[in-house]
């Protein structure tokens, strides 16, 4: 039943022809990973990145240029009279300097998704999706498949511990198979172009698009499907929209699931559960993670991994960076870096947090102002839900990373709601003015847990934050 195509070949392929390619916003966690992927399949790679000359996130772009990526300033310098694709992000505004000389030069433009399901439709697929959790399943999948030595090569959007080091970033990973592994995403839509032979279905809920819009395409993402389905059988709204597949597989906790986690004990940053009496241990926090871990012992078993291997390589994989990040411990506080900015996730990443503290003391940095106005009254009911009469929320202004935006809602409007109900909620416009309002707040117990996405110098702030308490 689980046995893996013969037609799947271990041999790698050489690379037929030597294209060049040029990223634009090469420091995108998305862009990054396919970069390198392509550059390790021998194609000439360059790239240009608008916080490349402001020396924000350094590591990032040194191990680019390790891996033989040449970097260029967003001036159109690093399109090339041999530059064959442009691949530009949603993020990249038509008047980029890079944009206009591919234009002008007459230069093939891709988009990265549509790059990428280039790459993945003609390989043996799997794709996990899902509004919560796909980063970390993707991450968790991607592993096993390399312990158990099917060499895939695995493209995500988080970086996996087990993996990173001076030279290598941990979101991408080229393997020798014709199998690979990606994290297919919702939020633009693209999740429609994959066909992938196995896929995973994380969960529905209101993140960048209504929950019509991403049902439709879940839907799709079903359909497209060659093999095997794997669904969460714990998400609601999963249940509610048809999934058209001849071979699903679910996954949960709290339904009788095909594959189900029973004598479940969460500790904080550790998770222990059974399979069909099989034990399983994670070093991740919260009930969420256990899910996670489902889903990936759903693909492994689909493929034929041993449940020895798989709990084995669970049990080796040190997390994803920026996902429950312990960055420090000082005194008894310690500081969590975390990816969490849908309401779903905040309340997940909290509720994770309050294992192993006395206190949470949030901080809580939304990013875009378009998102946030779409959630502002979920992430106002998350936060009164979650947060107890003695945690703290702090919140900076909204993160704004260029380009149109109309700045119509504040942090200010979610604070002053939360505050409301009773809640310690408290706005400070800048950033870096939180960071003594904590070193007077935190005791022996608390968790400083920090949340919001894309702004990679979160993590940096969390160091901050660390030095503050350090330094009496």
């Amino acid at each position: 039943m689980y046995a893996i195509p013969h037609s799947l070949s271990l041999q790698k392929k050489n690379t037929e022809v030597r294209l060049s390619y040029h990223f634009v916003g090469i420091g995108g966690i998305g862009m990054s990973a396919i970069a390198q992927v392509l550059r390790e399949q021998g194609h000439i790679v360059s790239g240009s990145d608008r916080n490349y000359d402001k020396q924000i996130t350094p590591y990032l772009f040194s191990a680019l240029v390790c891996k033989g990526i040449s970097l260029h300033p967003q001036d159109g310098s690093g399109v090339k009279e041999d530059t064959d694709f442009v691949v530009t992000s949603s993020a990249i505004e038509e008047d980029n300097p890079d944009i206009k000389k591919a234009l002008v030069h007459n230069k093939k433009i891709i988009k990265r998704p549509n790059l990428l399901a280039g790459m993945f439709n003609r390989k043996y697929g799997i794709a996990i999706g899902g509004t919560n959790g796909k980063t970390t399943v993707s991450c968790m999948a991607g592993y096993i498949l390399d312990y158990a030595g099917l060499s895939p090569t695995v493209i995500v959007g988080g970086c996996i511990k087990n993996y990173i080091d001076n030279f290598h970033l941990g979101n991408a990973k080229t393997g020798a198979s014709d199998i690979i592994s990606i994290e297919a995403d919702e939020s633009d839509g693209s999740i429609v172009l994959y066909t992938p032979r196995i896929a995973v279905i994380t969960n529905i809920s209101k993140d960048h698009k209504s929950i019509d819009e991403i049902s439709k395409m879940f839907v799709s993402f079903s359909q497209n499907t060659a093999e095997t389905l794997i669904v969460n059988a714990d998400c609601p709204r999963l249940k509610t929209i048809e999934l058209k597949h001849k071979n699903i597989i679910t996954y949960g906790i709290n339904n009788n699931a095909i594959i189900r986690a029973k004598n479940i004990i969460c500790k904080p940053f550790q998770s222990t559960f059974d399979v069909d009496s099989h034990s399983f241990e994670i070093n991740l926090p919260g009930i969420y993670n256990v899910s996670n871990a489902l889903a990936a012992i759903a693909i492994a078993r689909t493929l034929n991994i041993n449940d020895d291997k798989t709990a084995t390589a669970l049990r080796q994989f040190k997390g994803v960076q920026r996902r429950m990040d312990i960055i420090g411990e000082f005194d008894g506080v310690t500081i969590v870096d975390d990816y969490a900015h849908n309401p779903e996730k905040l309340m997940a990443a909290i509720n994770a947090a309050k294992l192993g503290c006395k206190r949470v003391i949030a901080i809580f940095q939304p990013h875009g102002y378009s998102p946030t106005n779409f959630m502002k009254e979920e992430l106002i009911n998350a936060f009164i839900n979650v947060l107890s009469l003695h945690d703290i929320l702090f919140m900076p202004e909204i993160y704004y990373a260029g380009g149109t935006a109309s700045k119509n809602i504040s942090s200010a409007d979610i604070i002053k709601r939360v505050k409301e109900s009773g809640k310690n909620a408290f706005f400070m416009e800048k950033r870096d003015d939180i960071i003594p309002e904590i070193k007077e707040r935190a005791q022996t117990g608390d968790c400083i847990l920090v949340m919001g996405a894309r702004d990679n110098t979160l993590t940096e702030f969390c160091q901050d934050i660390l030095h503050s308490l350090q330094n009496e």
